[in-house]
């Protein structure tokens, strides 16, 4: 016998094992997140995935699937909630959208414009972030971090190689280079690896490709991320068929 959840009325099945997220994105229902991929161990970081189960405030993501469980996931209440949080990773750091390269394959940004965000809303904290370019492909601009770890958990659970990772707390937590220098030139990090292209904002760019694709031709300028679905997953299959 098949093995089914509802959410938002709709009969979603599922397999022993799997999350109330995988089971929703194996059925293309979209519940937003900004910290979730199906290679890494569910983290539950960005709280967007927050559903309700049963009536049960629960983060889609680190919840197993089980029968019986009626979830509410896009509801107004849920979705202002994602906004907030959406509103303050954009003023904790430095997010410039007309000026970024990532513009129009962001998630945070498709996500925004998802959950109806129009404005930050609150002070923009405008922190001091530096660039490091040191790398001969690749920079880390620290300014659009949101401390989703998933260059961290990419490197380390993946690449088998550790290249990042997060140091200090609370609003003093930031990204860091695991190298004695501090900077990515002197890590073992390459065009290969996972970390290079699961970052779902601007945080790692590729150098020499950020403008191939025109703006108003990229992933979120055709289709909204309900429909079009992770831009790091979607470049992950790319480079796969490449590869073959």
């Amino acid at each position: 016998m098949q093995q089914t959840i509802i959410i938002d009325g709709k009969t979603i099945p599922f397999e022993s094992g799997q999350t109330i997220m995988d089971a929703a994105k194996a059925a293309d229902v979209y519940i937003p997140h900004l910290c979730y991929h199906p290679e890494l161990k569910p983290h539950g970081s960005c709280r967007l995935c927050t559903v309700l189960v049963n009536g049960r405030p629960t983060s889609a993501c680190t919840t197993p699937a089980q029968t019986g469980q009626e979830i509410l996931n896009n509801t107004k209440e849920l979705n202002e909630d994602r906004k907030t949080l959406t509103q303050m990773l954009f003023i904790e750091g430095n997010h410039i959208c007309p000026g970024c390269p990532k513009t129009g394959n962001c998630q945070l940004q498709a996500v925004g414009y998802y959950v109806g965000m129009l404005s930050s809303h609150f002070q923009h904290f405008y922190p001091y972030r530096e660039l490091d370019a040191s790398h001969p492909d690749y920079i880390i601009d620290f300014n659009r971090c949101i401390l989703c770890e998933m260059c961290v958990r990419a490197s380390r659970d993946l690449d088998k190689k550790n290249v990042f990772g997060i140091s200090g707390r609370g609003i003093d937590a930031h990204l860091v280079i695991n190298s004695t220098s501090g900077q990515l030139k002197d890590t073992d990090f390459a065009v290969s690896d996972k970390a290079a292209f699961i970052c779902p904002v601007g945080a790692i760019l590729r150098k020499r490709l950020r403008y191939t694709t025109p703006i108003g031709e990229r992933l979120y300028d055709q289709q909204p991320i309900n429909i079009a679905g992770d831009a790091q997953q979607i470049h992950a299959g790319a480079k796969k068929h490449e590869s073959k």
